[in-house]
């Protein structure tokens, strides 16, 4: 079967430039702080694991800070209308990228009630005290511990799906799709 040449995709289809800008921020942002939680978790109690600590606590933070305003540009800026595909395909992305969403927000707000439950305040890139929504309380910590672990493999799952399915896009259907979300060549 020969190979469909790559698609152009007109500038209306494209992403804004805040829009691409807001993905690609967060995309590094979930994916630092989904590794430096995996490589902090089994590490001996120690300066460098407190440290690792505060650095995925401000991580958290902004993570929900640049969701917040991903939403509220989101909301108020129309995306490009979806490419042709399959329903099943558009109901799927659809459905991934509300998950998402809903994963920039719950992973760190658990997580953000953890540090709480637990006593640990957050104080955002050591100068910004954030309240505890939470009492300390020892048992909630270790609940909401566990639920802030299982939300990022939920996430961590979800953001795979998302980048194979554009994966799929780019290299088998050919239809410009991942084209409309990286920034222009010049």
């Amino acid at each position: 079967m020969p190979m469909q040449s790559q698609q152009i995709i007109p500038t209306s289809s494209r992403y804004s430039g805040v829009a691409i800008a807001f993905h690609w921020l967060l995309a590094v942002a979930i994916v630092g702080a989904f590794g430096m939680g995996l490589y902090m978790a089994d590490l001996p109690f120690s300066p460098t694991r407190l440290k690792l600590y505060n650095w995925h606590k401000w991580a958290g933070v902004t993570i929900l800070t640049l969701s917040a305003l991903r939403l509220l540009w989101r909301l108020t800026h129309r995306p490009p209308v979806d490419l042709h595909m399959p329903r099943w395909q558009a109901l799927a992305a659809h459905l991934t990228h509300g998950l998402l969403y809903a994963m920039f927000f719950a992973v760190p707000l658990v997580g953000w009630a953890y540090s709480s439950a637990a006593g640990f305040p957050i104080v955002w890139f050591g100068v910004l005290p954030l309240p505890d929504f939470v009492p300390v309380d020892k048992a909630l910590a270790e609940i909401l511990k566990d639920a802030h672990e299982m939300l990022a493999w939920v996430m961590a799952l979800l953001v795979l799906a998302h980048l194979g399915a554009a994966l799929k896009h780019h290299f088998i259907d050919r239809d410009g799709l991942l084209q409309r979300m990286l920034p222009r060549r010049r």
